[in-house]
């Protein structure tokens, strides 16, 4: 693998390039832990085919692979790659590819690439493989018998499905495969996108449409699925490989001026680094700063964001330390002793990104009004930021096996890792929840355009956020996804029945746009017939909601028309909500219509109240309607009648701050009570009689109702209530809330008048 497709910390010399289509960019090279040069293909080639294959001796073409392995994986057994070697080289013979050198040459590449990463000895056993079922006479079964299930497993996953057989969908139904795979085993993919990168270097043999349609694949495929695995040292050099094919132009001119900012003398990146590094010192934190130049699509973006480049804006500064808290702690001392970019700062640390990554970001501004990026990480998070899941050696290997992947990948694979697996399950931390949904909705496409289109627009949505449940859990979306994609997210099919959400524990609409960090409450009703709204389509990005919205709207012709577009609350007539249906009015129940804001009127009822005041009159007030044994006070009001509150009401606080008399109160011997309810609802057919069902059965009459005129389809209403016994309010109360379409019932509190 070449420096330039590990991001490196170090800035070099940018060399020209024959031809932008042709070869790689020419991406600033950094000093590697032996300097390891770019290998001659076409003589390891040669090599391949000339040189001796002495059992139990590793070839020599394979020697740049070994010692790559042996950096990261010093234990590693080595006898697994003698004998991929050994197959694929006498498989491949004969076999050239269009660039003259021999076959084998490529799945040479490939494994340094994956060996440079530090990929673990599997991975590069199935790598030198990859190409060995479909090109040449080796089987699966072969595959398995010489290198274990796992290994076929992984041939098999890279391995294309024949055109013969499928015809235009073989590239789609191939990608449909490999993801499958990949939601088994992440290294399927982690080989594919190192296969994906050799093919992009060496694609300048090839006819000008196809280097451009190859190159808008993996712009919208493998690229998107680099970043979501976190793999950017892929990612990176494939980005800048694209960019060269489809965009020429602004190529050339994004490397001339990396070139002419190469050959200024002075280097304001250089000389920050150099103070940082007294200032750390000083404080005495062991840290390596180093220079990060920015590959060739990120200058250009920048460019196009802040138009006339400056020094610091080609690349970032890298502070790797020991440690997780000496991350703070040069946090700390930058902040103090330079001038901090305070609105750069991000946490990568304590909120990983969804693809592993960790790391502080922040600024400090030269007096000169330069800022300087500034990047602070572990080495340990340096190598999972570069190399995503590569870096976690085999996930799926025992605890026990040290051999699988070294001690630090492990912590990483069990720092991220979402859930605890029962035991004998694999513990699979490489399984974002991007992927369960890009699984769970790929099986749902109805055909291969579906499932080609739909998977091209779910990657295009580069950035998720983390939105949590009530109970704890967390849902993984899209940015811009909205409530209505949580809930399908969270349920499935079920998510038909959604009646509405509260956000951050207030009611929102089902087109509200999540945020990083929302919780997320989803009501839902338990209407059988609950259907879909043809609006939710507006509002839904993730692919799963969608194809689910269509597969029902496909299967209900004229359907989901019950739900209004914005809110998502089941629309229903307006006579409706004035009055129960007539099948399920209760018997008792009296009601009586009346304006909103109006309190209804009530028949007349003695509350079982003692009052320190002999002879007067006691009424339990209407604004709070007080029941055993809640805790109350009463007031002297208008022809010497006490009026009896509940302590916390608001008209309690606003009585007192006129100077009115408190009087004494206390409940007496009957438990009968009168209570006024106030029940928040979306609105939805036969509400009112399935809430007025409910208080029957509960065996309470209806003493009177209001029902406010809906308001963007939530509706308010009112009862006053009475109980045979207090005890029997929570309950009710209960009762009520189990409707569907009812998301809160309190007890009334009427706001008091302004004094």
């Amino acid at each position: 693998m070449s420096a330039e497709a590990t991001n490196p910390a170090t800035p070099g010399p940018v060399a020209p390039t024959a031809s932008a289509a042709a070869s790689a960019p020419a991406v600033p090279r950094a000093d590697r832990r032996k300097s390891r040069p770019r290998l001659d293909l076409r003589r390891l080639g040669r090599a391949a085919l000339l040189g001796p294959a002495v059992r139990g001796k590793l070839p020599d073409a394979i020697g740049h692979v070994v010692e790559a392995h042996r950096a990261h994986h010093p234990d590693a057994d080595l006898d697994p790659l003698r004998r991929a070697y050994v197959l694929a080289e006498s498989s491949h013979r004969g076999q050239m590819r269009k660039s003259g050198e021999p076959y084998i040459t490529h799945p040479l590449a490939v494994t340094l690439i994956l060996a440079e990463l530090g990929a673990e000895t599997t991975t590069l056993t199935a790598s030198l493989l990859h190409d060995t079922v479909e090109d040449t006479d080796v089987t699966l079964d072969q595959v398995r018998e010489q290198f274990g299930e796992e290994v076929r497993y992984l041939v098999d996953g890279v391995t294309k499905l024949e055109k013969v057989d499928y015809g235009a969908a073989a590239e789609p139904e191939t990608f449909r495969k490999m993801l499958v795979a990949t939601g088994s085993d992440v290294r399927v993919m982690s080989i594919k996108l190192a296969d994906r990168l050799h093919n992009m270097r060496t694609l300048g043999v090839m006819r000008p449409e196809k280097q451009a349609r190859i190159a808008k694949v993996t712009r919208d495929v493998l690229i998107p699925l680099a970043e979501r695995l976190g793999v950017q040292a892929l990612k990176t050099e494939m980005e800048d490989l694209v960019f060269a094919i489809l965009h020429p132009e602004e190529y050339e001119h994004t490397r001339e001026l990396i070139a002419e900012n190469a050959a200024r003398p002075d280097d304001p990146l250089a000389e920050v680094a150099d103070e940082m590094r007294g200032v750390l010192r000083e404080a005495g934190l062991q840290a390596e700063v180093l220079i990060r130049p920015r590959h060739f699509v990120s200058v250009h973006r920048v460019a196009r964001k802040r138009g006339q480049l400056r020094g610091a804006d080609f690349g970032r500064l890298l502070v790797l330390v020991g440690e997780d808290a000496d991350c703070y702690g040069v946090l700390g001392e930058l902040h103090t002793c330079m001038t901090p970019v305070v609105s750069e700062f991000k946490d990568f640390i304590a909120v990983p990104k969804f693809n592993l990554y960790q790391s502080l970001h922040t600024a400090v501004a030269r007096q000169d009004g330069q800022v300087v990026e500034v990047l602070i990480r572990t080495h340990q998070m340096h190598k999972v930021a570069e190399a995503g899941v590569v870096a976690l050696g085999n996930p799926y290997a025992p605890a026990s096996d040290a051999s699988a992947s070294d001690a630090a990948a492990s912590d990483a694979s069990v720092s991220h890792a979402s859930e605890h697996p029962a035991d004998g399950e694999r513990a699979d931390p490489t399984r974002p929840g991007w992927l369960s949904r890009l699984l769970d909705w790929q099986r749902a496409a109805p055909d291969p355009d579906t499932f080609w289109s739909t998977l091209r627009e779910d990657l295009a949505q580069d950035r998720e956020i983390t939105v949590f449940r009530p109970d704890g859990g967390t849902l993984g979306l899209p940015e811009g996804a909205t409530c209505v994609d949580a809930a399908y997210a969270q349920y499935g099919e079920d998510a038909h029945a959604c009646i509405g959400a509260r956000v951050n524990g207030r009611l929102a609409t089902l087109s509200t746009v999540l945020r990083d960090g929302d919780t997320v409450q989803l009501l839902m009703g338990q209407d059988p017939a609950s259907e879909p709204s043809r609006e939710w389509l507006e509002h839904a990005h993730t692919p799963g909601a969608r194809i689910a919205i269509q597969r029902w709207l496909a299967t209900h012709p004229g359907g989901g028309t019950g739900t209004d577009e914005m809110t998502g609350a089941r629309a229903e007539p307006a006579e409706d909500t004035a009055a129960p249906h007539p099948a399920h009015a209760a018997a008792p129940a009296d009601f009586t219509a009346a304006p909103a804001g109006e309190a209804p009127p009530s028949r007349p009822w003695r509350a079982d109240v003692l009052a320190d005041r002999p002879g007067a009159a006691v009424r339990l007030a209407g604004c709070c309607t007080p029941v055993p044994p809640d805790e109350i006070t009463g007031f002297t009001v208008r022809g010497g009648v006490v009026t009896v509150h509940r302590v916390e009401c608001a008209a309690v606080t606003h009585m007192k701050g006129r100077g009115r008399t408190e009087i004494g109160v206390r409940w007496g011997d009957t438990t009968e009570c009168r209570v006024t309810l106030v029940a928040e609802s979306f609105g939805r057919p036969h509400l009112l009689a399935d809430l007025t069902e409910a208080i029957a059965s509960a065996g309470v009459d209806i003493v009177s109702a209001t029902v406010e005129p809906p308001t963007q389809q939530r509706v308010r209403h009112t009862y006053t209530l009475q109980l045979p016994d207090a005890a029997h309010l929570p309950a009710l109360m209960r009762a009520m809330r189990d409707v569907p379409g009812v998301y809160d019932v309190t007890r009334a509190q009427h706001q008091a008048p302004a004094p």
